[in-house]
């Protein structure tokens, strides 16, 4: 690397970070993308579905050039007890038709596709590289220090795209020390499927696919929730459980994905399968109170490094959120350029654009959701009751079928009660309806 001094260096190639990137480098701005990882996407784990609203802004009708392995043509919402199920599922003949409702990727390959995007733009790419520290000049940040020749890089702007726990946000003294209950661990299987078994199994053809979220019992005691996507021929499957929960228990992720993969419901689709790669990842579970400050003099903070995961039980979106945030924070940077100035309070505009944009709408909107999923009868005690109540009313019997509210209050007992489920009807109606 024959040059260590860029306008811009954005830190991290996720979708976050190559947003940025991407948005720079088609104005002319002089931008060093930097990853740790072999190549983008080399160390990126997710579930799996994109919703590309911001993605089609900037590149229009990119799946029929990205690598997407299918459109989402069906989500399915599913409460799981220790041995059965209870499904919504949502089969939406818009969801079929451009831009369609979402689509399955494969980081590992989509994230390098994305970065050679910005690359072709006219952004530096550069790999195997760590950043292990800011440049400062006083108060404004300058640069940053690398585990590689030439030691430091220096640039206007620095934007911090390095992922869930940011050293970059923390060596800036942009974010507090986190604690367990601000995060989830989550695990991804992908496994491959015997030939046709996937287009029969989940009932897809051509390129649609199959979203299935899970929410209940992912083991005793644990909380969490699952789920499973479809590939072109694999799928990618794997739990996402609360870090405290996970230590009280003395658990693994690992164990508890294994449980998962057991569950009577869960087994069948994966019968014949075989695994091609398993990986674990922390994820930013606390919304809105997780987010930093978001930018100093010299230095803005986006995507996951900024804690912007949104997680309202029935939502668990990320990437669209760290696009949006990668495309704020690159016109501010634009911006900042063309007046020559990248003092704190130039680069304050990201985190005025992130407030008037969906992204803290979205974590604002859904904040009091928290509460109602740290809640134990989510887990523990709801999946059952709402199964029995289903089984109870729909089961013909000498009497025939009782009227809903009825079942429900002959479901009622010890563990929960009516004020017990009026208190939880009303946590959960603030958390995503009101």
């Amino acid at each position: 690397m024959s040059n260590n001094t860029y306008d811009v260096i954005v830190v991290g190639a996720g979708p976050a970070g190559a947003t940025a990137a991407l948005v720079l480098a088609r104005q002319g701005v002089k931008v060093l993308l930097i990853e740790r990882g072999e190549y983008p996407g080399s160390k990126n784990m997710f579930g799996g579905a994109l919703f590309g609203e911001v993605l089609e802004e900037l590149i229009p009708e990119f799946w029929n050039h990205a690598p997407i392995e299918r459109y989402i043509g069906r989500k399915i919402i599913s409460i799981l007890t220790e041995d059965s199920a209870v499904s919504m599922d949502i089969n939406s003949a818009d969801f079929k038709e451009p831009p369609y409702h979402g689509f399955v990727i494969q980081r590992s390959i989509f994230d390098n596709w994305y970065a050679q995007e910005a690359v072709k733009a006219g952004a530096v790419l550069l790999n195997k590289t760590t950043v292990v520290d800011v440049l400062r000049e006083g108060k404004q940040i300058v640069g940053v220090k690398v585990d590689r020749s030439p030691g430091e890089i220096k640039a206007k702007v620095v934007i911090a795209a390095d992922g869930v726990v940011s050293l970059l946000a923390k060596k800036a003294g942009l974010r507090r020390d986190f604690n367990a209950e601000q995060f989830a661990v989550g695990t991804k299987e992908v496994i491959q499927l015997p030939p046709g078994a996937l287009e029969q199994r989940f009932n897809v053809i051509g390129d649609e696919g199959v979203s299935n979220e899970y929410l209940g019992q992912m083991g005793e005691g644990l909380h969490g929730g699952g789920y499973l996507y479809t590939n072109k021929d694999s799928i990618s499957i794997g739990v996402v459980v609360f870090a405290h929960s996970l230590k009280e228990r003395k658990e693994t992720i690992y164990e508890a994905q294994e449980k998962f993969k057991r569950h009577p419901v869960i087994a069948p689709l994966l019968e014949g399968g075989r695994l091609l790669e398993y990986s674990a990842h922390l994820i930013p579970e606390a919304g809105a109170e997780m987010v930093p400050q978001l930018s100093c003099g010299g230095m803005m903070v986006i995507g996951d490094a900024a804690g912007l995961v949104l997680n309202a039980g029935v939502f668990l979106e990320g990437v669209n959120l760290g696009m949006a945030s990668g495309k704020i924070a690159a016109e501010t940077a634009i911006d900042a350029l063309q007046k020559g100035k990248f003092d704190a309070g130039v680069l304050a505009a990201y985190d005025k654009g992130l407030k008037q944009s969906f992204v803290l709408k979205e974590l604002n909107r859904f904040k009091s959701a928290r509460p109602m999923l740290l809640n134990p009868r989510l887990y523990e005690v709801y999946p059952s009751f709402i199964l029995g109540t289903l089984m109870k009313w729909f089961k013909a019997d000498d009497d025939g079928h009782q009227k809903l509210s009825k079942t429900v209050l002959s479901m009622l007992n010890k563990d929960l009660g009516i004020w017990q489920l009026t208190k939880d009807g009303i946590q959960a109606g603030r958390g995503l309806l009101l």
